[in-house]
């Protein structure tokens, strides 16, 4: 038998692909090596073989799907529509279900209950800060930790989760704070809280909820996956308005069935806040800021135009990091998984924005920043959109 999952890939989106080629020129791995099995379309075909029954999910398979970085810009390429990241994550069910590693089980331990289980990950945050303080990020580095990227994390470690802010009679936005963000990215949780209620929203942040599911689903782990969803769903039963600040996060939760139609970048709604009058558009201040455009902003949520609207209304001079766009190499796990590959696109993204001449950088995706950090030295200020927003609100 082919597949073995409840969900394998569907032949009709697989038959959608129509091999025109117009997707190798934005695939990563493809410019990286000109090799067809890590192009969107190769990957498709091997996929296929499998369908059919002509080939087996071994080793090679396994390779093949594993070295996507599931940027998803052969989505936005592709003339046919083509779901491809729907067929990748089922394709890398498929091969977690075909062939059970210990690596695969420790996998599923960190990509879930690792970073589901709040006392696991806070206690995890407390080493690496502890780490941090050691100057020990060179050392964790070569273990594979990629420790240079974070920013300092806080002891004690803050939370937002289970908060509350602004007037009870005020609409609502629900804060999604997510696992990683909200102790090592605590600073994008507050700059966001403070521009909702500049613009008028009452925040909540639901203490049941628990992490996106996407580094799960990403993963193959599907059913863990699905798990987070329900738990999601849950917690935000009673939400009109669910706001993420982290792209890869919301991408994932804005293909939730159940959560999907009520989920925004904060990108998205402090731009809207801002063209309609509710935030202020601050004085010119002769910088120029330099925009990353996170694959899973871009292409996974089809927003460009909020991010630099939000940096310009800050006062900021407007330039992109990178024309090219190429993945920046951080992808989840990926920079685990293929560190050469990680390392090089990470360098060639931190090559563009040097090239640019600024030395500030907003990305809306921790993922993104963390590879940006890694590869920019310390002279680089590197943060969300909206915290520089919240930062020229301040200083008005």
């Amino acid at each position: 038998m082919s597949w073995v999952t409840e969900h394998p890939p569907a032949r009709v989106d697989l038959d959608a692909c129509v091999t025109c080629g117009l997707c190798l020129p934005v695939c990563p791995t493809f410019r990286l090596t000109g090799d067809e099995t890590a192009s969107p379309r190769g990957r498709l075909a091997a996929i296929s073989a499998v369908d059919a029954g002509v080939l087996g999910i071994d080793e090679r398979f396994s390779d093949v799907i594993g070295f996507c970085l599931q940027c998803r810009a052969c989505e936005t390429a592709c003339p046919s529509l083509v779901p491809f990241g729907d067929i990748i994550e089922r394709a890398t069910a498929e091969v977690v279900a075909q062939m059970p590693s210990t690596v695969s089980r420790v996998r599923r331990f960190a990509a879930t209950t690792g970073v589901g289980t709040p006392w696991i990950m806070r206690g995890g945050s407390i080493l690496l800060g502890i780490a941090q303080r050691l100057r020990l990020a060179g050392a964790l580095e070569r273990l594979g930790i990629p420790a240079s990227g974070l920013r300092r994390i806080p002891i004690p470690l803050p939370t937002a989760r289970g908060g509350s802010w602004g007037a009870s009679d005020a609409p609502t936005a629900m804060l999604f704070v997510g696992c990683v963000a909200d102790v090592w990215f605590a600073e994008i949780h507050q700059a966001t809280i403070e521009v909702l209620l500049a613009a008028g929203y009452r925040v909540e942040s639901p203490k049941a909820q628990t992490c996106c599911g996407a580094l799960a689903a990403h993963d193959g782990l599907t059913d863990n996956a699905e798990r987070m969803s329900a738990a999601n769903s849950s917690a935000f039963a009673s939400a009109d308005l669910i706001v993420v600040n982290v792209a890869g996060c919301g991408s994932h939760l804005k293909a939730d069935p159940e959560l999907g139609s009520r989920v925004r970048d904060i990108t998205e709604v402090v731009a809207d806040a801002i063209s309609d009058g509710r935030l202020e558009t601050l004085p010119a201040n002769g910088t120029s800021v330099a925009i990353q455009d996170p694959c899973h902003l871009e292409h996974g949520q089809g927003i460009v135009d909020a991010p630099r609207a939000v940096v310009a209304a800050a006062g900021y001079e407007v330039v992109d990091a990178d024309r090219d766009g190429l993945c920046c190499g951080a992808a989840g796990t990926y920079l685990i998984d293929y560190p050469e590959t990680s390392t090089e696109l990470g360098e060639r993204k931190a090559a563009a924005v040097r090239a640019g001449g600024t030395k500030i950088v907003a990305s809306a995706n921790v993922g993104c920043e963390m590879q940006l950090r890694r590869f920019l030295d310390d002279s680089y200020d590197i943060a969300h959109p909206v915290e520089f927003y919240a930062r020229a609100r301040r200083g008005k």
